[in-house]
């Protein structure tokens, strides 16, 4: 499976052909084309690498990665900018993004900076650390309860294998407790949580009817 990308843009004819080179270059990608758009589509489910126009009509870009990085999102941010590039560079990284790229620009280059910005995401990639019972990636840490920890054991090794519900109470809870499925799943959404904010996207997927599968 590729990496997934997000684009936020509002022009939509260098939206359509960002997109398509990117999807060339092998990445799953979704758009929107204004900021409220991004917030409501990345926020909980946030793509491998996200491009953010500065100029949207709704709102500033870095605003809008500002609000991600809030939220938790650590997904790596290239902000697409007009004007005096080093001044907007500087804007960009105070806002939290990790690149910014100038417009007009060639594909190749988006393809180049996005690149090295999933390179950065592979090399931070989040851990398992079973010792200290905690979610590592790089210098950040999300501690775990004595439950998460255990069912984030069995996801994990038995990663891209669907885990029934079942099993995963078994793992969580006691023998004989009682465990509704709605403690089960808000436990997972700690989890997801949890690994978000160390920038695990989209780690936990939900297999309706079975139970859940890390990837």
């Amino acid at each position: 499976m590729g990496d997934s990308a997000g684009i936020c843009e509002d022009d939509e004819t260098l939206r359509t052909m960002m997109q398509r080179a990117l999807e060339q270059a092998g990445f799953t990608v979704r758009t929107t084309a204004t900021g409220a758009a991004a917030l409501a589509a990345f926020t909980d489910d946030p793509p491998d690498v996200l491009i953010l126009d500065i100029g949207l009509p709704d709102a500033d870009g870095r605003d809008v990665c500002r609000s991600l990085r809030a939220h938790g999102v650590r997904t790596p941010v290239l902000l697409l900018a007009t004007g005096d590039v080093a001044a907007e560079q500087m804007a960009a990284a105070e806002a939290g993004g990790d690149d910014c790229l100038a417009k007009p620009f060639p594909l190749a280059a988006l393809l180049v900076r996005i690149g090295r910005l999933t390179q950065l995401r592979a090399h931070d990639a989040p851990r398992l650390d079973r010792s200290a019972r905690a979610i590592v990636a790089g210098d950040v840490r999300a501690a775990l309860t004595p439950t998460e920890f255990r069912i984030l054991v069995l996801l994990t090794d038995r990663r891209g294998q669907v885990v029934t519900r079942a099993e995963l109470v078994a793992a969580g809870w006691p023998s004989g407790a009682t465990v509704t499925d709605n403690t089960l799943d808000a436990y997972v959404a700690r989890l997801r949580r949890k690994l978000r904010a160390v920038g695990a996207v989209e780690a936990i997927r939900t297999c309706r009817g079975l139970g859940y599968e890390l990837r």
